[in-house]
């Protein structure tokens, strides 16, 4: 409602003193300027955070003032509560003291502000019955005390004679003698005293003759009266020194009392500076909880986080030697398939080998005869073309099949390469995983340790809570048995000065013990905040070698797919490549022996075939030696990689050695902080629990009040502002400015 408002109280102290140059007379009196903070409601300003805790500490205050007008008006309550807060604690003389008070009201004529104006308004009646008696603040010179004392002086000094006068007349009626009734009273009270007999004698009655036994009895009776007569003054005389001496106690009491008090509210200020402390401290731990909490929070993820990837790694693992065993499987067909295609390619070297043989015999048989056969020999010219199709059609499938065969063997090179690199990579993060787990078994250990330690804080606050307690207990119990010690509290008050120095020191130890424990833990928070982030960096890594092991392993899958698709078409293939060479050669071959021994012509055609399949043959042992060169140089590199490979895995083993020292030494040195921690607690309770051993001599001073009325001990003439450090909200819909005149200067 009020956007201008700073939000705070304001409070302005001016002290006044008055003084007459001639008479020497001396007034004083102070001068209140009060401006508060508006109430506000948090459903209509939506206050949050900082501001809400401003909203709170304004109506706080504001409901305590309240409180304090309303008990003012009713006038029956025997307890005003001003200390509820420090504005009514300051303004306490300008509220039920010797003062005079005008407030001035600031309210909203708005109908949305309606229950603010109608609270502020009835805030305002309230303190408008409010009565109080005001009397002028009058210092007395040196001359005017002199002459006060001068009159008192003579007004003892009359008093004392006329108690002469009195014990006199009093021993003269003891004797038995009759004092004159111009004698009985003093020049001054003579009217008084003769109204006062003529008032007696007209009253009583005649006077009556008495007989001499008569005469005897009453003289007795006399003489009795004034025995007791004597020994009521003794009494009263007894009586009236007991009294001087009680006086004299309680005056000794009340100076003992006073300065008792005076020590109390020293340690109470003490005790709310400890306890205002405590809270902090408190806050503090609950920042450092909170921190843990987060920690904890972090770590539950990174150990799922781990949990996946072990899951993951596990089932990567299982896939690969899935497709190990596969691989092998394959690779045991392959070397089947090469065997049979190498027992198959010997045979048909060796009928090719017999066929030539066959084919130069026949051929030198041939050679001897003359025979011309010019049907026959077109006839064999035309199944020889369509023989050199078909075995030109058996080269460039064999030729291709070869090629297959060669291209399977580079692939299974490279695929076991691969693999052996695979296993090295999944060693190091098996290496890995190993070093996280036990990086984060560690981080549990330090974990459970900040745990142990923030219980033992919390025992340690559970007991100075106890401590205080029983100091408040032990304070109300010394304000109830004050009167029957005082001549112990007259030998304990340098005890008591002592006690306090001892617990200032030890508050301050304390304090840096205290100061020392969370810079330590704030360490420790930090240690391990770069722990988390060194393991997410490596966690990270582990990801990016996760997918490219999965890319790699998806490769491999799809590699491991075509050589299965290749090998099944070998499969089908090979059977059907040596059927179709087979009847081929039959057809070739079985018409020629036929045919050779009537044609001459058909050395000319043999010796072409057999040049076809010589070059035929020397092809595949160029393609074979070509093969054998490349397993060599395989074998040969596969060894120059051999030593690399060992040379890493000892670097490898190393660097877990050292790993493994350094978390030996992380853990014994966890091991001595948490002894010393262990140590520096003991240490604490010892002290305070001395402490208590100490306070049990001593009594709890009991807070002196401050009554309404009296005068501050303050620098005269001297202006001040009073600001509190807590800063309200300004709504401006309840209270605006209240000033206040304390003690008036006349």
């Amino acid at each position: 409602m009020n956007e201008h408002s700073s939000r705070s109280h304001s409070i302005f102290l001016i002290n006044i003193k008055q003084e007459n140059v001639e008479t020497e007379m001396k007034l004083s009196g102070k001068l209140y300027l009060v401006d508060l903070a508006g109430s506000e409601k948090v459903s209509k300003t939506g206050a949050e955070g900082a501001v809400l805790d401003e909203a709170k500490n304004i109506n706080k205050s504001l409901s305590a003032l309240g409180n304090v007008i309303a008990a003012l008006s009713e006038g029956t309550k025997t307890h005003v509560p001003y200390r509820d807060s420090k504005m009514t604690r300051i303004l306490q003389d300008s509220l039920g003291g010797n003062c005079r008070t005008t407030i001035i009201i600031c309210c909203s004529p708005s109908v949305y502000n309606e229950a603010e104006t109608k609270s502020t308004l009835m805030f305002g009646q309230r303190a408008k019955t409010i009565k109080n008696t005001v009397s002028v603040n009058l210092e007395l010179t040196a001359e005017e005390w002199k002459k006060k004392y001068e009159k008192e002086k003579e007004k003892n000094r009359s008093l004392n004679i006329m108690i002469q006068k009195l014990e006199n007349e009093l021993k003269r009626w003891r004797k038995g003698e009759s004092v004159p009734v111009e004698e009985q009273l003093g020049n001054r009270n003579k009217k008084c005293s003769s109204e006062t007999a003529a008032a007696i004698d007209s009253l009583a009655p005649p006077p009556v003759a008495l007989s001499v036994e008569e005469k005897s009895q009453y003289e007795t009776l006399i003489t009795d009266l004034y025995q007791q007569l004597d020994d009521k003054d003794d009494e009263i005389n007894q009586q009236s020194q007991m009294s001087e001496k009680l006086k004299q106690q309680l005056i000794d009491q009340d100076e003992l009392l006073a300065s008792i008090r005076q020590d109390y509210e020293r340690l109470q200020e003490e005790l709310s500076r400890l306890q205002r402390e405590s809270d902090s401290a408190k806050e503090e731990v609950k920042e450092v909880l909170q921190a843990l909490e987060e920690l904890a929070v972090n770590y539950d993820h990174k150990s799922q986080e781990v949990e996946n990837k072990n899951r993951c790694n596990e089932q990567l693992n299982d896939e690969l030697a899935h497709k190990t065993v596969s691989l092998e499987a394959v690779q045991r067909e392959l070397s089947s398939l090469q065997e049979l295609s190498s027992h198959h390619k010997r045979r048909s070297a060796e009928i090719v080998t017999l066929l030539l043989r066959d084919l130069s015999e026949i051929g030198s048989v041939l050679g001897t005869t003359e025979l011309k056969m010019t049907e026959v020999s077109g006839v064999m010219e035309e199944e020889f073309t369509s023989a050199r199709l078909y075995i030109s059609k058996m080269k460039s499938e064999v030729k291709s099949l070869v090629n297959r065969s060669k291209q399977l063997e580079v692939n299974l090179t490279e695929n076991t390469c691969k693999m052996k690199v695979n296993e090295k990579e999944l060693s190091t993060c098996q290496l890995l995983v190993s070093q996280l787990r036990a990086k984060l078994g560690s981080l549990t250990d330090d974990l459970q340790k900040v745990e142990q330690k923030k219980r033992q804080l919390e025992e340690s606050q559970d007991a100075l809570m106890e401590e205080v307690a029983k100091l408040r207990a032990q304070g109300q119990m010394h304000e109830l048995t004050v009167m029957d010690k005082e001549k112990e509290h007259m030998s304990q008050l340098k005890d008591v000065v002592e006690m306090k120095r001892t617990l200032e020191e030890q508050m301050e130890n304390h304090r840096e013990v205290h100061h020392k424990q969370l810079s330590r833990l704030r360490d420790e928070i930090d240690q391990k905040h770069r722990d988390v982030d060194r393991l997410k960096d490596v966690n990270q890594a582990l990801q990016l070698e996760n997918r490219k092991l999965q890319s790699d392993l998806d490769k491999l899958r799809a590699e491991d797919q075509n050589k299965d698709q290749k090998l099944q078409k070998l499969m089908y293939v090979c059977p059907s490549v040596l059927a179709v060479a087979s009847n081929i050669v039959i057809e070739v071959l079985v018409p020629s022996d036929m045919v050779s021994s009537e044609n001459d012509s058909d050395e000319a055609g043999g010796s072409l075939a057999q040049r076809q399949r010589i070059v035929f043959l020397e092809n595949n042992l160029e393609q074979l030696s070509r093969v054998h060169k490349q397993l060599v140089r395989d074998n040969a590199e596969l060894r120059c990689e051999l030593p690399k490979l060992e040379k890493r895995l000892r670097a490898t083993a190393e660097r877990v050695k050292a790993l493994e020292t350094a978390l030996k030494n992380a853990k014994e040195s966890a091991v001595r902080d948490r002894k010393r921690y262990q140590q520096e607690v003991d240490r604490i309770k010892e002290a305070v629990r001395s402490k208590n051993l100490f306070r049990k001599g001593h009594s709890a001073q009991i807070a002196k009040p401050i009554r309404a009325g009296h005068q501050h001990h303050q620098n005269p003439s001297f202006s001040h502002a009073i600001r509190p450090t807590i800063r309200g909200g300004g709504a401006g819909s309840s209270l605006a400015r209240i000033w206040y005149q304390a003690g008036p200067a006349g």
